[in-house]
């Protein structure tokens, strides 16, 4: 149940989230993860964040689909599904400071991969590959953008062609994410409300379409550099934030038996 206050940060969070990916074809999704992973659990986090970057990933690939490489959303979107297929047979969820985590060294593994590690969409294997390895990531943090930029970078596209095509895979990425936790939210016995569903995506539309403008007046030598800072800065807060949760549920389970046994003594 949202109040007031939470209803607030995710209507601020989903515009001006929806707003920045629109621009840099990501960077939104991982403040956007985070916010939401500091309002609510993890499965509730991965669904409403999947249902929010789906429809702004959906609808930036409509704004741009003159540019979309077919060919690269094929082959990618296969290795997506095989990934999304070996993950549904384990089952597995991921803690919230693991989650955080993940966020925060996502990107920094992204910006100093070797370059002989570094996968090329334009390449048919590279490309399917890429698609299982963002998938992968998708289901552990909640977000691939920085890994799936890499990819996309020596790949020889303009930023348009970056922007849709990445825009369309990490459409169909976070509908699987979406499915995955969907399940296992029911199963769980939680579940999401309509109509928080349906504010985000007309929120997530929003900001999509407040941002094409500024994407057109970029060049292709700001879009890199201001996509490098601002991730750099989003990794380094998610680090410290999953570092510091962790540490504190180690300190609470440590903390347990001491009391438990204290409690055993006074009776």
């Amino acid at each position: 149940m949202f109040t007031p206050a939470t209803l607030a940060i995710l209507v601020v969070a989903v515009v001006g989230t929806s707003f920045l990916s629109g621009i840099f074809g990501m960077a939104g999704g991982m403040v956007l993860m985070g916010v939401l992973l500091a309002i609510m659990p993890v499965a509730g986090a991965m669904v409403l964040h999947g249902v929010t970057q789906m429809a702004s990933n959906g609808w930036r690939a409509w704004l741009w689909r003159a540019h979309i490489k077919w060919p690269i959303f094929f082959r990618f979107t296969s290795g997506s599904l095989l990934a999304a297929a070996a993950f549904a047979v384990f089952g597995w969820l991921p803690s919230k400071a693991a989650a955080l985590l993940m966020l925060g060294v996502t990107p920094v593994v992204g910006m100093y991969l070797p370059a002989r590690l570094r996968l090329n969409v334009a390449r048919p294997l590279h490309a399917a590959a890429g698609g299982a390895v963002c998938m992968t990531l998708m289901l552990l943090a909640g977000v691939s953008g920085p890994i799936l930029d890499v990819f996309f970078v020596q790949a020889g596209l303009d930023r348009r062609s970056i922007v849709s095509t990445k825009a369309a895979v990490q459409t169909v990425g976070h509908l699987l994410k979406l499915v995955y936790f969907g399940l296992a939210l029911v199963a769980g016995g939680g579940g999401l409300s309509p109509w928080i569903m349906a504010l985000a995506v007309a929120l997530a539309v929003v900001g999509t379409n407040l941002s094409r403008r500024v994407l057109d007046r970029m060049t292709d030598v700001q879009f890199i550099s201001w996509s490098r800072r601002i991730i750099a800065a989003i990794a380094a807060v998610y680090i410290a934030q999953g570092a510091w949760l962790m540490l504190s549920e180690r300190t609470a389970s440590a903390q347990a038996p001491a009391t438990a046994a204290s409690s055993r003594e006074k009776i």
